[in-house]
Order: structure tokens, then C-alpha cells, then sequence
């Protein structure tokens, strides 16, 4: 779930207009939504604050909301000298690792995802290990 707050203070720093800010906190906090059908009204809800798959802004919000992540992963796995290169969709993503030992790409590749696993769970996106592929 994308936390509201870490994508505007991401919104300041990077440079954006306050108007715009304050538009993406209002349309992220205290949405409420209701069904009906035909003369029957369920009650009003509140609704997780979220950017659904599929809408015009989530593809926008979503790369602004992992710029910050990417920054802060490229720099752990520096630190940490350990070489994988990771290409990153939307919701998918690939980490690559090229020796000539097995061994080697295992350990880095193992490193890599333990580093970005908990790193996407400090920001609210936590991996679904089950869906987790390797090849």
C-alpha cells in the first residue's frame, strides 16, 4: 500500500508545485466510496489508501514513489559491494547477476533480494515471496 505521506514529502523534494502536493494528499486521504443497486444503498466506507491498478495516474505515481527506493537501493548495494544489475516495471522486476561461478551470482543475487525485500517493506510494499521466480 503506498503510504500517503512518503510520496509528498518525495513530491517536495523533488520540486513540485505545492498545488499539486496538496491535490495528490487530498486525492489519496479520505476517499470514501458507496455501491447501490437499484434502489438498495450500502453505506458509505472508507477506502485504503491506495492507487488502483489500471488507473491513468498509478504508472506516474508509482515510478515517483520508487525513485526514492531505487536511491536508496543502488546506494545499500554499493555500500555493500555486491554487483546486480535490476531492471524495474511497474509491478515486476528482474535482478541479474553474470560470473562464471554459479556460486557467486547465487550469493549476490540472494544478498540483492534480502537488501531489496526488506528495503520494499520499510516503504509499504511488502514482496510476495510465493510469486517470487527464479531462472
Amino acid at each position: 500500500m503506498l503510504n500517503y505521506c512518503l510520496l509528498t514529502l518525495i513530491l517536495e523534494k523533488v520540486g513540485f508545485d505545492s498545488h499539486i502536493i496538496k491535490f495528490f494528499s487530498n486525492y489519496l486521504v479520505g476517499r470514501k466510496t458507496q455501491y447501490v443497486w437499484n434502489s438498495f444503498y450500502f453505506l458509505f466506507f472508507n477506502v485504503d489508501i491506495r492507487v488502483g491498478q489500471g488507473l491513468v495516474l498509478s504508472p506516474i505515481l508509482s515510478a515517483l514513489y520508487l525513485v526514492l527506493f531505487l536511491h536508496i537501493l543502488e546506494n545499500q548495494l554499493k555500500n555493500l559491494k555486491i554487483l546486480v544489475s535490476i531492471l524495474f516495471f511497474i509491478n515486476d522486476r528482474l535482478l541479474v547477476a553474470q560470473s562464471k561461478f554459479f556460486h557467486f551470482s547465487n550469493s549476490l543475487l540472494f544478498c540483492n533480494y534480502n537488501v531489496a525485500s526488506n528495503l520494499l517493506s520499510k516503504f509499504g510494499l511488502p514482496v510476495k515471496h510465493s510469486k517470487t521466480k527464479v531462472f
